[in-house]
């Protein structure tokens, strides 16, 4: 059992609201951590996919108010938004006897509904943790490449072998796509939607280009931005916002995008070991990915994360801005020898961040002129982590 970073979060918000929803894609490990917390505490589990445990809440002021004295887990539960109005009058009717904090627990797979009504429903009562696959911190130091091929999701890093990780990621995204996505409410073909995803995985980092993909799937560019809708609620794809400067250059405008996941990435372009990902040309952006997303995971809930590109070619793939609006500029590489771009100095010297990061594949931290470092991943993680 891979110990989750996010334990200590979640159990220092229950002790200070009476609700937390915690977010994520589905097979993340979601369920797993709400055990482990649950051994911690009195509690009782409810899985809202399961006809037994809907049956329970057909009354559920009746069964909830029963359990007052524990911590009531609610799994799936973007599939009874309804439950939420409910959830609010307990949580009222609690707090003014003083039972006020760790209520409930609420797990979703997706923020669709879930954020919309529970935003409406228990505002003031609730935080929001998401819980994303493995980090560099979480899984081994020395499999951090592995960690980038599988892809974080616990099934697929721990697999015995890369054609055991490679089956279950294609089951995974089968399964989205034919049974939780139509269940979620959006009528979208699946076949229209995995071409969609498996355009963004090929454009892996690329700034959004809505009118582009429309011409190639045969729909308007409002259909377009549907679906990247739908992918970002479900926690599946990133759109990384443009660094908004005031500097006197034109500023691209566009989001980037990615598909959060690597080994998703890799499993929709078929490339399923490690030498089919170094060979062919999404390498460069899937690693820039794999990057982006290790960091964001474990940044601190400030941290405002953005990139930089001018039409003039200035650019730094990851902007952080950390708490007290101090700039970290980091720079990704693939590979053992790190080469800069003018287009990066250039940026620096637009920005003037306080500090700036080149990460490559290997794990030695030098310096580089100007008070640049070069860093490994797991060390920036590190001190992204502790910022």
């Amino acid at each position: 059992m891979i110990p989750r970073r996010k334990t200590d979060l979640i159990l220092a918000r229950l002790d200070q609201f009476p609700a937390v929803a915690l977010l994520g894609p589905r097979q993340v490990g979601k369920t797993t951590l709400a055990e482990q917390i649950a051994e911690r505490r009195p509690s009782v589990y409810l899985d809202l996919e399961d006809p037994a445990d809907r049956e329970k809440l057909a009354d559920a002021a009746l069964y909830l108010s029963g359990h007052e004295d524990k911590l009531v887990i609610l799994d799936e539960v973007q599939r009874a938004p309804e439950l939420l109005q409910t959830l609010r009058g307990l949580i009222d009717k609690a707090r003014r006897r003083n039972v006020g904090t760790g209520r409930f627990l609420l797990l979703g797979s997706a923020s669709i509904d879930l954020l919309r009504q529970s935003g409406e429903s228990l505002a003031g009562r609730i935080a929001y943790v998401e819980l994303e696959p493995f980090n560099v911190l979480e899984a081994d130091g020395d499999t951090h490449e592995k960690l980038w091929i599988r892809g974080g999701f616990p099934d697929s890093f721990l697999a015995k072998s890369d054609k055991t990780s490679a089956v279950w990621r294609e089951s995974f995204i089968r399964t989205y796509l034919e049974r939780d996505i139509p269940q979620l409410g959006p009528r979208v073909p699946a076949e229209t939607l995995r071409r969609f995803w498996t355009m963004l995985a090929h454009t892996q980092g690329g700034t959004l280009n809505a009118a582009q993909l429309a011409r190639s799937l045969g729909v308007d560019g409002k259909t377009v931005a549907r679906y990247l809708d739908l992918l970002v609620d479900l926690l599946l794809v990133r759109r990384l916002p443009p660094f908004h400067a005031n500097v006197a250059k034109r500023l691209v405008k566009s989001p980037k995008v990615y598909v959060r996941d690597s080994g998703i990435v890799h499993t929709l372009l078929g490339l399923d070991n490690r030498d089919a990902v170094l060979g062919h040309p999404v390498a460069g952006g899937s690693w820039e990915g794999f990057v982006l997303e290790n960091l964001l995971s474990v940044a601190p809930d400030r941290v405002n994360a953005t990139f930089y590109r001018t039409s003039a070619g200035a650019e730094i793939d990851l902007i952080l801005e950390m708490p007290g609006g101090n700039l970290w500029a980091v720079e990704v590489k693939r590979g053992l020898a790190p080469k800069l771009e003018k287009g990066f100095h250039h940026a620096r010297e637009d920005l003037k961040p306080e500090r700036c990061f080149v990460v490559y594949s290997g794990i030695e931290r030098y310096p580089k002129a100007n008070g640049i470092e070069v860093i490994g991943l797991p060390e920036l993680t590190s001190l992204v982590a502790g910022a």
